[in-house]
């Protein structure tokens, strides 16, 4: 959807404030941004978290960001593998990530599919879970909820009972990473997925891309006009990515914050709440389109951009910046006040 506006109404990173440090006793070349995510060590606490895949464009695009991230040192996902799993189509679309030593990758699936939507159909289980896994040699495995983006499609997929269940099946056998698509994940649905061995969350909430406007556009080319009404009735629906952090860093999981991050200064409020990292997804997407150089140097921006976050607040390492003062303001507060 590069060149439309998909971007929800509200900057809810804003909302966080870092409490400024006049004197940070500590030496920028000192500050660390290292740290480790579901076992990998990464250079930085950032996911470019899973966009796309499954048409011929995607080879370049994907094979852009696994270059960048191999050699920026931070994790990255590729989008929903059905595809080439299910249907076979542009398998070299993601299998190009695995080229390139990416310190932690994520393969990906959308719970729709994990579950018949109608009798006959074809469902993603443990042999295709491995397959998209080896597809590009991932250590784990992102399942996607993608439920308000399904009902803006026209030929959206409209059941999820079971869905839980397949992913607690799914999670004995691999290690499994829940998340969001820019609607966020509260904490009764966390609870019920850690009970279920879930290892790790993104949360993906609402303030970044939102996947009903991308939807509405679609139903709109399309001629559907009862979805497009959906899509733009939809725009902003969804948990606010701070809040969802706030809810589910105490159940003890890893979490990853996506929605709405677009800097540097961004995933410092997200490791501030307590995040283990943060992902970005539509701010890297135009620089990967253009080039590889770009996509490094967007990235590289990324890194440099946290580190004055931890400068500036005295934080030398993550570990630091997880415990620096922060002050909660606008709808997010409200939000956490409710």
């Amino acid at each position: 959807m590069l060149g439309r506006d998909v971007e929800g109404r509200y900057r809810y990173w804003d909302d966080i404030q870092l409490v400024h440090k006049a004197l940070p006793e500590v030496d920028f070349d000192e500050v660390d941004p290292s740290t480790t995510l579901l076992g990998k060590s990464l250079a930085a606490p950032i996911v470019i978290t899973g966009m796309t895949g499954g048409f011929p464009d995607a080879v370049k695009i994907n094979e852009n960001l696994a270059r960048a991230a191999a050699e920026v040192g931070v994790a990255m996902g590729v989008g929903s593998e059905r595809a080439a799993i299910l249907k076979g189509q542009y398998p070299e679309s993601y299998a190009c990530v695995a080229r390139y030593p990416v310190p932690l990758k994520f393969a990906n699936i959308g719970a729709p599919q994990i579950i018949p939507q109608k009798p006959g159909d074809r469902v993603v289980g443990t042999d295709e879970v491995r397959a998209a896994m080896e597809l590009i040699r991932a250590d784990v495995l992102a399942v996607h909820l993608n439920f308000l983006q399904e009902m803006v499609q026209p030929e959206g997929d409209r059941k999820a009972k079971g869905s839980l269940e397949r992913i607690g099946h799914l999670a004995e056998t691999f290690p499994v990473l829940v998340k969001e698509t820019g609607a966020g994940i509260s904490r009764a649905v966390a609870e019920a997925l850690r009970d279920r061995h879930v290892k790790a969350f993104d949360v993906s909430g609402t303030g970044g891309t939102s996947f009903a406007a991308v939807e509405y556009y679609r139903a709109v080319d399309q001629g559907a006009e009862r979805e497009a009404r959906v899509g733009k009735t939809y725009w902003n629906w969804g948990i606010p990515s701070p809040v969802s952090v706030v809810e589910l860093v105490p159940l003890g999981l890893p979490v990853i914050a996506s929605g709405g991050v677009r800097s540097g200064l961004d995933v410092a409020r997200a490791v501030a709440l307590g995040a283990s990292a943060a992902g970005t997804a539509g701010g890297i997407l135009k620089a990967a389109a253009a080039g590889f150089e770009e996509t490094k140097r967007e990235l590289e921006t990324l890194v440099h951009e946290l580190k004055v976050a931890m400068f500036l607040t005295g934080s030398r390492t993550v570990a630091d910046l997880q415990r620096a003062p922060y002050v909660v303001t606008g709808e997010s507060r409200q939000w956490l006040h409710r």
